[in-house]
């Protein structure tokens, strides 16, 4: 029937063509047209200004004229004047990259609708008075750079008179305490603040601005006694070259130099050149207004983040060309302060935040950076006197300074891994060539470097090699993979390749590595499982193990178990072994380890059946306690990184303690120090010490709680009490061994004739650099908990719940809580 249809040129469309010949017979559309839609004016206004100076295509006076034009045309609209003035405060404290802009907004209003510049006034210092109030310090540095910009509209002396305020305040801190470092910070916000006073529309203010850094440099000036404690390049001993600038002094410098050369400030935007009335305009006078009253607190409330000397830090400091400003510009800092507050502004949106460093251009002056992605060879091509500044390496640099900043990152540290991921995937012909030259920069000083700012580039370094195929020019360091495991950067090479084989596997890893590194990556470490060690006969106990492993996987009760326990603890006493429960518990927790060898499910399972008996092993002997630590990371010990992992896991359970942990890598396994050369024993010593010191700030936050009964706060006080002294016993163990290592008084150093062999002198400068980092933990630890109590006593606990956030999530170097998180448990082992 098909086949007489199309021979008789049938179409298979039936009826239904008909319908559709009909159709296109028609020389109209029948159906009714659509309604236009027209996009309401404050949504409009929202996208404009929410877009501002973003687009390098766009010209931004333009830009500006028309949203202060749609704005004055429509000011009748209470959607659109509500909208607009709250959207300005929102982008002042979320992007600060474009407070120049949303100020030269408002000075194009002003003259078409001076009532609606004043209310953006007064919603901006009732907004800093409450910021003054909770002591959110970064809040109210962005509001006093917004009205500083505004300067050329306000009455009077303007800003200053709050400037001077602040500066009493701070003052009155520095007499109170030499150690204060609330005071830095308040003086910082004066010095970052004087320059877009000096560079907006306003004039005449040279003599205050003068008068201020008069003032300011009796507190800037003077060395903090905290200075040494953050100091990323210590140079543990030797002469590295690195001197170490407080970004306050600088600034007072930077500004005392400005100042001399008639407040130059080249670097930042002028927007409201092309933005205010135009003089032919003889029609129009300039309104100005009073600035709404700001009341400084006294005395200051500390704010819920420690206070500390910042100390400058770049990756770019030796280069032979200049591709950042250098730190006797003040755009070093103006440019690095207004990136880091956007970057630790925007971490719930790291895409936001790469974009932004990437259109970083946009946001200050045209000749301020050369173009972008120049290649770092064509920078010697550039015309003497211009800037050779990279605006990707300005970008990349604020970032690492985040990263790098002691005692800890504001965020936690897998957020900057995230922003320069993303970063270099917006624009990789840019970023990534920046990338390199930072990670020479770091590994050439890794000898120099403190510590734990090491750990945390190897970290950053490894991770973003797995977003990337793990690739990386090893040849380049291959001269340093002869060096003894005593050296830093062949640490440093064995720690980054340990953990890129826990992110990938084995073999993959040792794809990308030239022949010079296939030494360090040993078949055995190309197994998934490792091998049961008494599989074979010739191990002691090898019978009673292998049973002990046929029971556990059948699920067999503790009753079955028994008997194999107690034959190997008898056979151990036999031989005289002085603790028994030390091979029954081998034997048991290897054979543990050997069932959960999966996935970290699997481990987790296993040591839930049998965690019963994992905890009473403690009280019965504390070297049994250490046993399990032993068998575990004996199991794992080709990828030690697992084992690590599978620790932490047994101290969530309270199966171990962190005092046991300590004691375990830093006195039964001290040596000569050796051990302390490996990453993953740092990583091991380091999660425990913060899993004690994050339940002791949770203990201190839970009871600073208000409105909390009597009983509750005492019962607290005496919990806190109990782990504070927990705490300073877990510091005082690894202050005692550390303090060995490092002064050459251990006992196999002691008892060696030549102490310099064996790279003895070498372990001793490891056994300094533990001890650094420590000691800094110890003390920010103390200050934090003392600093709270206090506020707490004087009722300042308002900010309570963003430290709450802030402890529990910890900042990438632990798992918060004593508590095993549920979505550990499907994580894969390897």
């Amino acid at each position: 029937m098909a086949e007489y249809d199309r021979r008789n040129g049938a179409s298979r469309g039936g009826y239904n063509n008909r319908k559709r010949r009909y159709r296109e017979d028609d020389d109209f559309d029948r159906r009714p047209p659509r309604r236009p839609y027209q996009e309401s004016v404050h949504l409009k206004v929202r996208k404009q200004l929410l877009a501002i100076t973003e687009s390098p295509l766009k010209k931004t006076d333009e830009e500006i004229q028309t949203i202060a034009s749609t704005v004055a045309d429509n000011y009748e609209d209470d959607e659109v004047r509500r909208s607009f003035s709250d959207l300005i405060l929102q982008l002042v404290v979320e992007q600060p990259l474009k407070i120049p802009f949303v100020a030269a907004v408002v000075l194009a209003l002003n003259p078409k609708k001076p009532e609606l510049a004043q209310e953006v006034l007064t919603k901006a210092t009732a907004a800093l008075n409450d910021h003054f109030k909770a002591g959110a310090w970064r809040e109210v540095k962005l509001l006093l750079r917004f009205l500083a910009c505004l300067q050329g509209v306000l009455e009077d002396e303007g800003v200053f008179p709050v400037l001077e305020d602040l500066f009493s305040r701070a003052a009155d801190l520095q007499a109170a305490s030499v150690d204060d470092s609330l005071g830095l910070a308040i003086v910082k916000i004066i010095l970052l603040t004087i320059p877009y006073i000096m560079a907006s529309s306003a004039s005449g203010f040279e003599v205050h601005a003068s008068t201020l850094l008069e003032k300011t440099d009796i507190i800037a000036s003077a060395p903090h006694v905290l200075e040494a404690l953050v100091d990323p390049y210590p140079g543990n001993g030797d002469e590295t070259g690195h001197e170490a600038h407080t970004i306050i002094s600088l600034l007072q410098r930077q500004l005392q130099g400005e100042a001399a050369q008639s407040w130059e400030l080249a670097c930042l935007p002028r927007p409201w050149r092309t933005s205010q009335v135009k003089d032919e305009d003889e029609s129009v006078t300039l309104t100005k207004h009073s600035l709404p009253p700001i009341i400084v607190p006294s005395p200051v409330p500390p704010g819920m983040r420690p206070q500390l000397p910042e100390i400058y830090f770049s990756v770019y400091a030796d280069q032979d060309m200049e591709t950042v400003p250098p730190t006797s510009s003040i755009a070093s800092l103006i440019l690095r302060d207004s990136l880091v507050d956007t970057i630790n502004t925007l971490d719930y949106n790291r895409n936001a935040t790469a974009k932004s460093l990437i259109d970083l251009d946009c946001y200050f002056a045209p000749e301020t950076f050369v173009k972008r992605a120049t290649p770092f060879d064509r920078l010697r091509e550039v015309d003497e006197g211009k800037s050779t500044w990279k605006p990707e390496d300005v970008a990349v640099d604020a970032v690492f300074s985040q990263l790098l900043q002691l005692p800890s990152a504001e965020h936690k540290l897998v957020y900057y891994h995230a922003v320069l991921t993303e970063s270099c995937k917006i624009a990789p012909a840019a970023i990534a060539p920046s990338l390199g030259r930072a990670i020479r920069y770091l590994y050439r000083n890794v000898d120099a470097m403190d510590l734990e700012l090491v750990y945390r580039f190897m970290d950053w370094f490894t991770h973003h090699l797995s977003n990337f195929g793990f690739t990386w020019k090893w040849t380049e360091w291959v001269d340093d993979v002869e060096l003894p495991l005593a050296k830093p950067k062949k640490a440093f090479i064995v720690g980054a390749l340990e953990k890129e084989i826990r992110l990938s596997f084995a073999q993959r890893i040792r794809g990308t590595l030239p022949e010079p590194y296939q030494a360090l990556i040993t078949e055995a470490k190309e197994k998934d499982i490792p091998e049961f060690k008494y599989s074979s006969d010739q191990t002691p106990y090898a019978p009673q193990a292998r049973e002990i492993l046929r029971l556990l996987r059948a699920k067999a009760p503790d009753s079955e178990l028994e008997p194999h326990l107690s034959s190997i603890e008898s056979e151990a006493s036999s031989l005289g072994v002085s603790d028994p429960l030390i091979p029954s518990t081998d034997a048991y927790m290897t054979a543990i380890c050997f069932i959960g060898s999966k996935s970290l499910s699997h481990v987790l399972s296993c040591i839930e059946r049998c965690k019963e008996r994992l905890v009473a092993l403690g009280p019965r002997s504390e070297a049994a306690r250490r046993q399990i630590i032993t068998s575990v990371m004996e199991y794992w010990a080709e990828k030690p990184g697992v084992g690590v992992n599978v620790v932490d896991k047994l101290l969530n359970y309270t199966i171990l303690t962190p005092i046991s942990v300590i004691q375990w890598a830093l006195a039964d396994n001290i040596g000569k120090g050796k051990i302390l050369t490996h990453a993953h024993i740092y990583e091991m010593v380091a999660s425990t010490v913060h899993k004690v010191t994050n339940r002791v700030r949770q203990i201190v936050i839970a009871r600073n709680q208000p409105g909390l009964p009597v009983e509750q706060v005492a019962m607290l006080d005496e919990t806190l009490e109990k782990e504070r002294a927990q705490m300073d016993e877990l510091f005082a163990t690894v202050e005692d061994a550390l303090v060995g290592v490092a002064s050459g008084i251990v006992d196999q150093m002691a008892e060696s004739r030549n102490q310099d062999t064996d790279g003895e002198a070498l372990l001793r400068e490891w056994g300094g650099r533990w001890l650094r980092v420590f000691r800094r933990k110890m003390a920010v630890e103390e200050a934090w908990v003392g600093e709270m109590l206090v506020n707490a006593n004087q009722g300042g606990m308002d900010g309570v719940e963003e430290v709450k956030d802030e402890v529990t999530n910890g900042n990438g170097n632990g798992n918060g809580a004593l508590q095993v998180p549920e979505e550990d448990l499907d994580d894969g082992i390897s």
